[in-house]
């Protein structure tokens, strides 16, 4: 079972990933500028980014809905290493929330 929860939470950081960097880029050629290439590859992260969901143990919903806790972490992270804007702590009370109910909607057992 640990194993099964270990790769389903990769899953969640991979798709967080590929989802914010290719929206970052998007962002970047529509915001600042930047090149075709750079929305292009962002794209195509974009893409990768709603396959990788595909590959989690639970149904469309509550992948969805889950994904959505670990967006907001790795949001808020983002930021502050790309931005330079450090979290206060609302902002770690508001990912220890949401965390909280990744973990249950997840992984609580269920009959």
């Amino acid at each position: 079972m640990t194993s099964v929860i270990l790769k389903s939470l990769l899953y969640f950081v991979l798709a967080g990933l590929f989802e914010i960097g290719g929206g970052y880029l998007v962002w970047l050629w529509l915001r600042e500028g930047k090149s075709l290439p750079v929305a292009l590859l962002g794209w195509l992260l974009l893409m990768v980014y709603g396959v990788i969901p595909t590959l989690q143990p639970a149904h469309f919903g509550r992948v969805y809905a889950a994904y959505s806790g670990i967006f907001i972490v790795l949001s808020l992270l983002w930021g502050w290493r790309i931005d330079q804007v450090r979290p206060d702590n609302y902002d770690w009370l508001g990912c220890s929330l949401a965390i909280a109910g990744v973990l249950v909607m997840m992984y609580a057992p269920r009959s």
